[in-house]
């Protein structure tokens, strides 16, 4: 298994380095461009393929074991190793990564941005796959410096995929993301490299092992502070978060899809996955501090959204799913700052959760978009006369898909977004031993006050665009679902049930992991 491990993280790279190859498409560029972005569907599909394989051959009984192991000298000198491997934490990300590239590879055949100016379908194929790589590779990565240098590889791809291909304001708005990350990944290198050097290994797994053994207790709270602050800006955790709604808002679908779906998530299982085991005495420290900041971001994102989907705030829609992501990934964080098992295993359910959820509303967002040329609300509730866009009556399949997944943000129960959020606030009713109880039950009834005010956004926006009278409604193009987006939706739809219907899937993986991982509590 741990050669279709290293297949997964090659392939895209390999396709990436072929859409340099100008002989391979030929001389016509229409003609290249098609044969792009279909080698670009080939090889996520590929990759996709591996994933599946690896987590068909992965043995649920071991989760917390990891599996597909490679472990090989790199760089001698500083210790540092090709060190990869997946166990029930990082397996479902990277199938959640390997997932949602495909999909935006099969949209984009329909739904490239063509904007005057505008890169060809050869660079934006490479981009998305050289993108895709160092997405899996942080998830496989287990040695500090190779986690960082993978983490780095995604901010170039999505810093141009925005810059190029994104929409009005998308020079700042690139500029804005390229540099808070950058902000952040310095003083988070630092941080890495005072755990690396105080530990004499920059092993993730060695280190998780001696769980803080032989590291100071200034030690850990400063690795916890550096990498904390890095992980923190691309999580986003409040205030870190203020480059998300420009690039979301600017950024082309697909690349708004794979910036909520999956890099968020690299700054929240940056915490799991380092952090919690390597320097728990410097967490336990600062945990009541992440959990507040947590739900700051919950309420402050979700306050937000609201004033944003009143009639006259011209709030548009990707900015508020933009908005709204900062109050979910508040949960997760919140979760992770419980140090229990409850609560870090329902910060990763929400994890994924929220990358089916919103990966499948930003794709509804951007069929809205190109068909009316606007997400701003009060445009599109101006089509009905401003009684609402009236989508339930103009393209009734869309309209019934935002709703579903505007429920499904909101955490109604029986869909994916309901456990991650219950499970986080349970992990606040009962927190690690040495935390104060009574802080954490506040902290738990903010994010219970955030759960409501979630509600009134989402039915907010279900009102304003699906409602009101089709009749009233100009005639503009407003067409259903058509088969491509049927295509790259229903994979969202059906998981999101079935993680909703049967949290046990991702459950059952991340627990022992989890275990393991909190010192075998």
């Amino acid at each position: 298994m741990n050669a279709v491990l290293i297949a997964l993280l090659l392939l895209p790279l390999v396709g990436a380095a072929a859409t340099l190859l100008p002989s391979l498409f030929g001389q016509d560029e229409q003609s290249a461009g098609r044969r792009a972005l279909y080698l670009g569907v080939a090889v996520t599909g590929g990759t996709l393929l591996l994933a599946i394989a690896l987590a068909a051959g992965f043995d649920r009984g071991h989760s917390a074991r990891m599996q597909a192991v490679t472990d090989v000298s790199w760089i001698p000198a500083l210790n540092v190793r090709l060190h990869l491997g997946v166990d029930g934490i990082s397996l479902p990300l990277l199938l959640l990564t390997t997932l949602l590239t495909f999909l935006c590879a099969i949209y984009s055949l329909r739904r490239l941005p063509d904007a005057p100016g505008t890169p060809g379908p050869r660079a934006y194929t490479g981009l998305l796959l050289l993108l895709e790589s160092g997405m899996l590779g942080t998830f496989a990565v287990l040695d500090l410096l190779l986690f960082f240098l993978a983490f780095e590889v995604v901010l170039i791809p999505m810093y141009f995929l925005i810059a190029r291909w994104g929409g009005e304001n998308r020079g700042p708005a690139a500029t804005r993301f390229i540099l808070y990350t950058l902000l952040g990944s310095a003083i988070m290198l630092l941080g890495f490299l005072l755990l690396g050097l105080h530990a004499g290994t920059f092993d993730m797994t060695a280190l998780a092992q001696r769980h803080g053994r032989g590291l100071s207790h200034t030690t850990q709270v400063l690795a916890v502070l550096a990498i904390g602050l890095g992980l923190a800006v691309k999580a986003p955790m409040w205030p870190f978060h203020s480059w998300l709604p420009d690039a979301h808002t600017a950024a082309p679908t697909t690349g708004s899809v794979l910036l909520a779906g999956v890099l968020l998530k690299m700054g929240t299982y940056g915490f799991v996955r380092i952090l919690l085991p390597s320097a728990p005495g410097g967490m336990a420290t600062l945990a009541p501090y992440l959990a507040a900041f947590a739900v700051v971001g919950i309420i402050y994102g979700s306050l937000a959204c609201l004033a944003l989907v009143r009639p006259g705030a011209k709030g548009d829609l990707k900015r508020i799913i933009a908005y709204s992501s900062v109050g979910h990934m508040g949960f997760v964080l919140l979760g992770i700052a419980t140090l229990t098992p409850t609560g870090v295993n329902g910060a990763l359910f929400a994890n994924i959760a929220h990358g089916l959820v919103t990966g499948l509303l930003f794709f509804l967002v951007g069929a809205i978009k190109d068909r009316h040329g606007t997400a701003d609300l009060d445009r599109l509730a101006a089509l009905g006369k401003g009684s609402g866009a009236a989508l339930y009556g103009r393209a009734p399949r869309l309209g019934g898909l935002l709703a579903f997944a505007a429920v499904a943000s909101l955490g109604l129960p029986g869909l994916a977004g309901f456990w991650g959020e219950l499970l986080a606030m349970f992990g606040s009713f009962q927190p690690a031993a040495g935390l104060s109880r009574p802080t954490y039950l506040v902290f738990m009834a903010l994010a219970g006050l955030g759960t409501l005010l979630t509600a009134g956004y989402l039915l907010g926006v279900v009102r304003r665009v699906c409602m009101g009278d089709p009749a009233a409604a100009p005639a503009t193009d407003f067409s259903d679902v058509q088969t491509y987006e049927l295509a790259a939706w229903t994979p969202l739809v059906a998981l999101t049930l079935v993680a909703g219907l049967w949290p046990a899937v991702l459950l059952g993986l991340s627990n022992p992991a989890v275990k393991a991982l909190l010192g075998g509590s």
